[in-house]
């Protein structure tokens, strides 16, 4: 296997923002290199990331090799003699390396190079993109100690901004706009001794800017090699990472809403843990090599959970060695960091989860018991159920004029345009006046289609998709909906009638109902040695609210503020984006109440108290309402004081992650290189292959290639953190059809706290040709604490 490999590609990406479709293309094309750097670096130099392992003692100074490795020394050092100015980043705080602008030819070169893991092309990674807390509060069946702080036990009618006051999120996104209120920092103790962050200046972004809640804000600027959007201020230009921040640690604000739309609370899920903004992402994208650096920097600084609502597009996800993501988390996780990272939008198709490494808790998304629906009003009371967040003037009865796009086409219009509603293919006197239906696809955004509609004289849009999804667009320019085209099949036949008039209503309804919105399917590992394709772990790790999530945002948008009013405080948006952070306030919470926990204690503890149902006691549903699988949630969604007291927690240890990489592929060497923390005395397991990675030390089991032949073993370990001493636990199984699951042995008896004891579960078919992929779960539990591990099967 060759590690040390060098892929050129060209990435293009498309990711969701305020629920408008942007693309957004990675130029390729080499730095320009004005007469200042000429000999220097050629116009067919690109940035490469050189990443070169684990690091040796950290320097605060940029410039001071004496501290690095001397492999990484001697490198860095001949680089910049060959070319001043080349260097763009120095990794040296919790992993070694550098980024630099390289040819081709010199990225092969120093791949060669003694102590070099890998070495690739910069790569653009994208963002995946209040009352979620009042539903999570309600997502438990675990009846919490009433000895436990009563501040953890409600996440809404108590909190206060002292929980988790001595935990720091780090947030790599867009920057954070630091005058919203969801950032203040009334009553908020000292900041932490131990915090070495800093706020950096810029021409909008001062030191005043952050205070005891914002207590960190730094931007990182590779872009002007390659022609993106330069990053050149912390402050939020998209209102992504301020939404993102707001969910994960905003102050409780009263009377929040979009308008009056979903009003409440709007409140982070560890309100007192304090924040630090990395500005990793503009309108163009996210850098792998800004990734990095802010990685390197959030380890030095001394945050506790680092929160990434972004990743790689699923259908170019990155080997490990190449991923920036997978690399700063794994280093992170070595110094003691809980690294939580969006799922990514790539479902309902198979293989589409991003953000995989077993060190990394990765969150999909689901709904929460509240929906925007803006419904079609038919003549004669026939009402077409359609979703959107709409503030509609027009009239509540059924008495505008409809049309189809396709009719109202100019004579040399495209059909395909036409019936997209796109810029300059219908015709003025057609629209004016009335409500248009629409197809979606092509170039346009539905916006964009939107505005083309106005600019016609039309008063209102409707959309027709296949699957119109769960996540409520906003529409300020007219009011607008999206239906199914089944149902769009119905309002064609309507316009074909003697009566056409319409209108759109919009209702927002606040009740229990299925949460179903949630992305990954199965997932399988990318690697270069491609014999190996089967299911290594469970993804997404967990599952959190990502449906119309109300959260603060940027203050200046005026694209998103109703006409004469002034720019919201709060906006609502919908994402794997909007999950993560659910999750990581969560985690912070966890941290705080359990300070010498590690991040695989606290994902253990948020993983194994998930519920499998939702509000209503009823089993989770897909978007297409059919039965969800741990392949759509993981291993469920979310509690909220369930991770506050799990019982038991499986703790994935330096040797469970280190014998992945052997098992992933990896050599010894290699290995030694990557990792600060390989003990002398380890080596590979002999025959090391993906087959194996089903016993690594992790809360939930996923069996690849079960042929149905044999049987499969696996071995768990669990630590007692009951806190109750002696204490024993007795496992159940729920099993499917087709397979027999016996746990060895079905009691452990703990004596004392803390104390460790292993498991078996042995898998053994009942049917020689089994058909399908097989699920259930192992449960640990001593009549206080349930502690349920998932397991599938994959055939």
């Amino acid at each position: 296997m060759r590690i040390k490999n060098i892929s050129v590609f060209t990435s293009f990406g498309t990711f969701l923002v305020l629920l408008i479709i942007v693309s957004f293309h990675v130029q390729t094309k080499a730095a320009d290199g004005d007469d200042q750097n000429a000999g220097r670096w050629s116009r067919s130099d690109r940035v490469y990331i050189v990443y070169m392992g684990s690091a040796a003692v950290s320097s605060t100074s940029s410039d001071d090799l004496s501290s690095l490795k001397d492999d990484h020394a001697q490198l860095l050092s001949s680089v910049r003699t060959r070319k001043p100015n080349a260097v763009v980043y120095t990794y040296k705080h919790g992993f070694s390396g550098f980024a630099a602008r390289l040819s081709n030819e010199e990225a092969r070169s120093i791949a060669e190079k003694p102590g070099v893991v890998s070495v690739f092309p910069d790569p653009l990674l994208k963002l995946h993109t209040t009352h979620s807390w009042d539903f999570l509060k309600y997502q438990t069946a675990l009846k919490i100690d009433s000895n436990l702080n009563s501040k953890t036990t409600d996440r809404v009618s108590s909190v206060t901004t002292t929980d988790g006051s001595d935990t720091i999120i780090g947030i790599l996104d867009t920057g954070i706009w630091p005058e919203s209120e969801s950032f203040n920092d009334k009553d908020t103790g000292p900041v932490p001794s131990r915090w070495k962050g800093t706020c950096m200046k810029s021409h909008d972004f001062n030191s005043s800017n952050c205070n005891r809640k914002l207590i960190g804000a730094r931007f990182y600027n590779t872009s002007e090699s390659d022609g993106t959007t330069e990053i050149d201020s912390p402050r939020d230009t998209l209102g992504h990472g301020s939404h993102v921040a707001g969910t994960a640690a905003g102050t409780a604000i009263p009377g929040a809403s979009y308008y009056g739309v979903a009003a409440g609370t709007a409140i982070g899920g560890s309100p007192g843990s304090r924040i630090a903004m990395y500005k990793v992402c503009s309108d163009g994208g996210c850098r792998g090599s800004d990734i990095l650096a802010a990685f390197d920097d959030a380890i030095a600084d001394g945050v506790d959970v680092l929160s990434l609502s972004l990743g790689s597009a699923s259908w170019s996800a990155p080997e490990l060695s190449n991923d920036p993501i997978a690399i700063g988390a794994f280093h992170a996780v070595e110094q003691g960091i809980a690294v939580v990272c969006s799922a990514g939008n790539g479902g309902p198709y198979p293989e589409t989860v991003v953000n995989v490494a077993p060190w990394i808790l990765t969150v999909g998304a689901t709904t929460i018991d509240r929906d925007f629906e803006s419904d079609v009003l038919l003549g004669g009371g026939k009402v077409i159920k359609g979703r959107g967040i709409n503030f509609s003037k027009l009239e509540k009865l059924p008495v505008y004029p409809l049309v189809y796009a396709l009719s109202a086409g100019t004579h040399d219009a495209n059909e395909l345009s036409a019936r997209n509603c796109e810029v300059n293919s219908m015709e003025a006197e057609k629209i004016k006046g009335k409500i248009v239906l629409c197809d979606t696809g092509g170039d346009s955004s539905r916006n964009g289609q939107i505005d083309t509609v106005k600019s016609l004289g039309g008063v209102g849009v409707i959309f027709q998709v296949e699957h119109p999804g769960v996540a409520a667009g906003t529409y300020v320019a007219l009011p607008a909906t999206i239906i199914s085209v089944k149902d769009g099949q119905e309002i064609l036949s309507y316009i074909n009638s003697t009566s056409q008039r319409t209108c759109i209503r919009h209702k927002e309804h606040s009740q229990g109902k299925p949460a179903g919105f949630s992305f990954p399917i199965p997932n399988f590992p990318r690697k270069e040695n491609t014999n190996i394709s089967n299911v290594v772990c469970l993804q997404p790790d967990i599952a959190a609210p990502g449906v119309n999530i109300l959260a603060p945002w940027k203050g200046n948008d005026t694209s998103v503020a109703l006409e004469g009013q002034d720019p919201p405080r709060f906006n609502i948006l919908s994402g794997t984006s909007m999950a993560c952070p659910h999750v990581s306030g969560i985690a912070a919470t966890v941290k705080s109440q359990n300070p010498t926990w590690s991040p695989s204690a606290i994902r253990s503890a948020i993983i194994t108290t998930a519920s499998q149902t939702n509000n209503l006691g009823i089993p989770f549903t897909t978007e297409k309402n059919s039965t969800a699988t741990p392949y759509d949630y993981g291993a469920g969604e979310v509690t909220t004081t369930g991770p506050l007291q799990p019982g038991l927690v499986y703790e994935t240890e330096t040797v469970d992650y280190l014998n992945y990489l052997c098992y992933y592929g990896y050599d010894l060497s290699k290995i030694k290189t990557i990792s600060r923390t390989v003990p002398k005395e380890f080596t590979c397991p002999k025959d090391s292959n993906a087959d194996y990675i089903s016993n690594i030390n992790y809360p939930s089991i996923a069996i690849s290639n079960f042929n149905g032949k044999e049987s499969k073993n696996v071995t768990r370990k669990v630590t007692n953190v009951a806190g109750d001493g002696e204490t024993v636990f007795s496992a159940t199984v729920d099993a499917p059809s087709g397979l027999t699951v016996k746990v060895i042995p079905e009691k452990l008896q703990f004596s004392k706290n803390n104390q460790k004891l292993s498991y078996q579960v042995v898998f053994s078919p009942t049917t020689s040709s089994p058909k399908e992929d097989m699920f259930g779960s192992v449960t640990w539990t001593n009549g206080k604490y349930r502690v349920r591990s998932p397991f599938v099967i994959d055939i």
